[in-house]
């Protein structure tokens, strides 16, 4: 039962709520509305993340935040949680206390509360343009999230001449894609001139891409303006390739030219964003040779290859994956204490310091007994590395991820992949984008084995987020 006057979410101080998003919450029976993962352990309901978002700690309305990108737009689809979420948290953004500033998961720099609300709004109304075909939902959320679209426009649109150039952008934004209701086409007139004047000034090229593709849908010339863009991101390349020749002509200037750029805080691949430049591959037919978990070699003692013990499959724990989510019972975000909680051990803990904070930070900490690492940023977890020959058995689609061959696990992913970029470390270590998915290789005698790590985005560049001790794991 939730209280009338205000919310006590477990674990953080009683909220209380404007009466409108109070209306939202205590009408909805959030129950027989799941998110892409309700139920699963460690992983708050629905109430618990709207309650979260005005919580007086900002890590904890961080949390909040990023919850309702990966728990209610998952891969861009929408729930059956998402549309009623989004009525709530439109209710929110005249409230004070959205006007609190802090740092977001999903973009560069600090921004209010009131602007990062509208960002998942924008995103919303980005992914409700989409259809089931593609993969965007069940028809009936996606006609819940259509349906909503005009009470969004009307609490949205009071922002789009905000004094806040970052809650101003991001209104337009959201306004800006709630317009493709066909119902709303009337009020296309009135906010056409401000999408192009602002929104293809800004320094987010999400906003600016979403200017160039409502403009053009609305019958506007746009050559201009893709032009533009296009000879921006062409200078942007070259100064790139200056800046990294240390003996080619001019790299002082380009580095200075490229420190005078205002820098982008676009999220990294917004939900329900189709970027011009990329096309989805063509799914490759069904690959028969998914990949076998190994077994001990013979002459070898039971379990073992040589001197490397390898867990046999029955004393493996097995875990499921859910891409950008977690694996088994960890889930990207939680704490030290929260995974030594949820794997029943201590573990081995690696931290460093940070000069500019003084304080310092987690790097990392491994679970010998479960046969996982766990890797953590802002001392949160955003990635965990899975041991191929002691680490549980992780599968995808019921097929096994770890202590496999490489090869046939490198091969069984790419035939798998239906959309996303396939990337390699400088090490040969291929990198599923789609999935959050890296497979890595880990000694076993003259075998190599898999050693998966599940990743968030910003870990995707293994080179430069894993901490050297991790590619000492071979």
């Amino acid at each position: 039962m939730i209280n009338e006057a205000a919310v006590d979410a477990p674990g953080t101080p009683i909220v209380s709520l404007p009466p409108q998003a109070l209306a939202v919450l205590t009408a909805t029976a959030w129950s027989e509305l799941p998110h892409v993962c309700t139920g699963l352990h460690n992983v708050p309901d629905t109430p618990d993340v709207l309650a979260r978002l005005l919580d007086t700690d900002h890590t904890r309305r961080a949390r909040a935040v990023w919850d309702l990108y990966r728990l209610l737009l998952d891969r861009e689809r929408v729930f059956p949680a998402t549309a009623p979420a989004a009525l709530f948290v439109a209710a929110l953004l005249d409230d004070p206390r959205t006007l609190t500033g802090g740092r977001w998961e999903r973009r560069a720099g600090r921004r209010p509360l009131r602007a990062e609300l509208l960002n998942w709004l924008a995103s919303f109304a980005d992914v409700a343009r989409l259809d089931s075909v593609d993969g965007a939902g069940a028809p009936r959320d996606l006609a819940a999230a259509r349906a909503a679209r005009p009470t969004l426009l009307t609490r949205v649109a009071v922002f789009c001449e905000d004094g806040d150039p970052l809650v101003r952008e991001a209104a337009i934004a959201a306004t800006a894609l709630l317009l493709a209701d066909p119902a709303l086409a009337a009020s296309v007139p009135r906010y056409a001139p401000v999408v192009r004047d602002v929104l293809t000034r800004s320094a987010d090229s999400y906003y600016r891409w979403i200017a160039r593709e409502r403009l053009e849908t609305w019958g506007e010339d746009t050559t201009a303006l893709t032009a533009a863009e296009e000879e921006h991101r062409a200078a942007v390349g070259r100064a790139h390739a200056l800046a990294e020749d240390p003996f080619g002509d001019g790299q002082e200037q380009a580095t200075g030219w490229l420190a005078a750029q205002p820098e982008d805080t676009a999220a990294l691949e917004p939900p329900g964003r189709r970027h011009p430049d990329w096309t989805a591959p063509e799914p490759a037919a069904p690959h028969e040779s998914a990949p076998e978990p190994p077994t001990a070699v013979r002459g070898s003692d039971p379990g073992h290859r040589g001197p490397w013990r390898i867990a046999r499959g029955e004393e493996r724990d097995e875990w499921t994956f859910t891409p950008y989510i977690g694996v088994g019972p960890l889930h990207f975000g939680m704490t030290l204490d929260e995974i030594t909680a949820a794997l029943g051990e201590e573990g081995s803990v690696s931290s460093y310091y940070d000069p500019g904070s003084g304080e310092r930070h987690l790097s990392y900490a491994d679970f010998r007994t479960a046969g996982v690492r766990a890797l953590f940023r802002t001392d949160r977890l955003e990635c965990v590395a899975v041991n191929a020959l002691t680490g549980p058995q992780v599968r995808l689609e019921g097929t096994p991820l770890t202590g496999c061959a490489p090869s046939r696990a490198e091969d069984w992913l790419v035939h798998r992949t239906a959309h996303g970029r396939l990337l390699y470390s400088p090490a040969a270590d291929p990198v599923f984008t789609d999935l959050g998915l890296a497979i890595r290789a880990q000694r076993a005698g003259d075998v190599n084995l898999t050693r998966p790590l599940f990743l968030l985005h910003g870990w995707l560049d293994l080179w430069h987020s894993l901490p050297s001790e991790e590619w000492d794991c071979r």
